[in-house]
């Protein structure tokens, strides 16, 4: 093989080995964002827990007045709250039985 051969195959193998790297990071980065994330959502959910099975009175001494309330389809009071972070908007319902009771919420892009 002459030596012009050695070096093409030699860059082949550098190439794919720079390539094979390179998936290999993207992938560990693309697990760190999502461990990330699942993180963020497991602690909103936990904050938002606190509030089922006590009064809506606690929920807005806590969070304020809402921003909408509704009647829902099954009658019961739905109570949102809207934000933004870093200019990201972030909706929280909680749902409210007719006693007053937090029985629900739904978080969507909050953080």
């Amino acid at each position: 093989m002459s030596l012009l051969g050695c070096y093409h195959l030699v860059m082949k193998k550098i190439k794919i080995s720079t390539i094979c790297v390179f998936l290999i990071f993207s992938l560990l980065g693309c697990q760190t964002i999502k461990q990330k994330t699942d993180a963020i959502v497991e602690k909103e959910n936990k904050k938002l827990s606190a509030f089922i099975g006590n009064s809506s009175e606690d929920l807005k001494k806590s969070l304020g007045s809402p921003d909408e309330d509704f009647k829902n389809e099954k009658g019961n009071l739905v109570l949102i709250y809207n934000t933004k972070k870093y200019g990201i908007p972030c909706e929280r319902r909680f749902e409210v039985n007719s006693k007053l009771i937090v029985i629900g919420f739904v978080s969507n892009g909050c953080f």
